[in-house]
């Protein structure tokens, strides 16, 4: 596990969530997210950190989603993207040279984009990608964004197989219309 000292190379779930606990919703819909948050509300975040890992899926979703509004605001982070995958693309026209697709065990995944975090935060993204690092103990903190909305359907915050883990809160905010939370995971 990383050092979870503020701003020095943790390892965070950053999960932005509907009340009733989906972070995408139909159709791994996330588009609903941004009637509540702007992508570059929180500049700070951005500012800490180094790497981001997602999965395919909320890759996939990620560039749906700038297709769909190519003038839309993105999030406000420039350092390399991993995505675990376990089956790569074929090579994209043109590549993205912030783009790694990874195949293979999440901790060498977990590892290999800490590294490029270059001791900044590692961002973990995607809901399978998260469960996977939460039940292999990679986890330093989880920063949940709750948006007063109720989906009804979509995907869960942790995926299906995840034993009971108590965290330990570290902070509670409110921005505008969203509670920001943040909690430790033991280790």
């Amino acid at each position: 596990m990383s050092d979870t000292s503020t701003g020095n190379g943790k390892v965070v779930v950053n999960r932005s969530m509907s009340l009733d606990g989906f972070i995408a919703g139909p159709d791994h819909a996330m588009d609903w997210i941004f009637d509540f948050v702007a992508p570059d509300e929180f500049p700070e975040l951005a500012a800490a950190t180094g790497a981001m890992l997602i999965g395919r899926r909320t890759h996939e979703v990620g560039n749906r989603m700038r297709a769909d509004n190519p003038d839309g605001t993105d999030y406000p982070f420039s350092g390399p993207v991993f995505v675990l995958t376990h089956r790569p693309p074929e090579p994209p026209e043109p590549p993205d040279p912030a783009v790694t697709f990874l195949t293979g065990d999440i901790g060498e995944a977990v590892a290999t984009a800490r590294r490029a975090a270059g001791g900044k935060n590692l961002e973990i993204l995607g809901a399978d990608v998260a469960g996977q690092c939460l039940r292999r103990g990679l986890v330093d903190e989880i920063l949940v964004y709750v948006l007063p909305v109720l989906l009804g359907d979509g995907i869960r915050f942790s995926p299906p197989g995840l034993t009971r883990t108590d965290l330990e809160p570290i902070d509670s905010t409110r921005s505008g219309a969203v509670t920001i939370l943040r909690f430790r995971v033991p280790g």
